[in-house]
């Protein structure tokens, strides 16, 4: 193992969380209480029914976090596979006895909390694909022999989502996995053939959605089609997000919000409702608060000696990405509504707890950015 900054091989707990990246967990705490002030917001001016829970789950995901961040990296990659079984497990369990919401069965009831297992994977997919890539070396990455295992452990659990129906996650899936397997090493022409034979399939695809996401792409290429209807979501939180001007109505103060004309504004427009109050400059600042997050999770990935760190680092980065560019993205029109929660702004337990769990594991990669693995598993002298 190479030895780092202390000139020791293991790291006390003192040096590891002196070790730890304080100012990138500042501006997750930072934009954490901006959505707490929106769920205030929300309520009218009241911290219940969403800011009180929020706030709640926001404490309890930063102390899981930082455990996750004080763990030996080493250790998180001997149970990724672990890991990844058990979160394929729960979307089983959530297949035969999940619990049925908003016209979907996504949750497990474990009766003080519904768990969304899909919110799970997102993490345990990263681990696994980490753990695996970093076994190969890269010759044995550019055969296509090599790509099945992988390509399964993405399949698996996206038809899994698919079937819940949940079309927005099972999208991230995909995205994230590929990511990383671009990431990894894969040639850029595999995904070419991957991308034309998808293209291929679409029709097969398109018979395949259920009634309301066929809809919603249809609401999604001309939402004046339905304006009362199933174009009512997008058009009222353009009408929002135009009222707000450049500077905002002010706080409290958003009538598309507060007159209850914006669905979901706890949730999916959660960002509508914030660029409504604060307008353009509000929107665009929370947005430069989520791009220094992306370059400190971005270099923390370059900065890590070891393929699973780097990997893990990078993965997870690149799935927070997806949600904030996913969310933004439909509210405004550019991407039909999927249901994809803005990170740490919306309100919701599984998606606090996934995303702060996944920057424990980037932190983790910070504070164990000395130590090289080699493929077996073990550090290296």
């Amino acid at each position: 193992m190479a030895i780092g900054s202390y000139g020791k091989r293991e790291l006390t707990l003192g040096r590891k969380i002196l070790q730890i990246n304080w100012f990138l967990v500042l501006l997750l705490m930072v934009i954490a209480a901006v959505g707490f002030a929106m769920l205030y917001s929300a309520a009218n001016g009241n911290w219940q029914p969403w800011a009180m829970r929020q706030m709640a789950r926001f404490g309890v995901a930063l102390c899981a976090m930082l455990v996750i961040a004080l763990i030996d990296i080493r250790i998180w990659m001997r149970w990724a596979y672990a890991g990844y079984l058990a979160a394929l497990v729960l979307l089983f369990v959530v297949e035969v006895a999940g619990e049925i919401g908003m016209g979907a069965q996504r949750w497990v009831d474990l009766g003080f909390f519904q768990l969304q297992p899909s919110e799970l994977m997102k993490v345990a997919l990263v681990l696994a694909l980490a753990r695996y890539f970093h076994g190969l070396t890269h010759e044995e990455t550019g055969r296509i022999t090599y790509l099945l295992p992988p390509l399964l452990m993405i399949a698996a659990p996206a038809m899994l989502v698919l079937r819940q129906p949940d079309l927005g996650t099972a999208m991230m899936l995909l995205f994230a996995g590929s990511g990383l397997l671009f990431l990894a090493g894969v040639r850029i022409w595999k995904f070419l053939l991957v991308g034309i034979a998808g293209l291929a399939c679409i029709p097969i695809a398109w018979g395949l959605l259920r009634d309301y996401q066929r809809n919603r792409i249809l609401t999604f290429l001309n939402p004046e089609n339905d304006p009362l209807g199933a174009g009512y979501h997008i058009l009222q939180s353009k009408i929002a997000l135009g009222s707000g001007g450049m500077f905002g109505k002010g706080f409290l103060q958003g009538s598309q919000s507060h007159l209850n004309f914006l669905p979901e504004k706890q949730t999916d427009f959660i960002f509508t409702m914030l660029a409504e109050e604060f307008g353009l400059a509000g929107g665009i600042g929370l947005i430069g608060l989520y791009v220094l997050v992306l370059v400190y999770g971005t270099a923390i990935g370059l900065r890590a000696r070891s393929q699973f760190a780097r990997l893990l680092a990078l993965g997870l980065t690149l799935n927070f990405f997806l949600y904030l560019f996913i969310n933004i993205a439909m509210v405004t029109g550019l991407l039909p509504v999927v249901g994809i929660p803005l990170p740490l702004i919306s309100y919701g337990g599984t998606a606090m707890l996934t995303l702060m769990m996944g920057f424990g594991f980037v932190i983790g990669a910070y504070v164990h950015r000395d130590i090289r693995i080699s493929r077996r598993g073990v550090d290296e002298d």
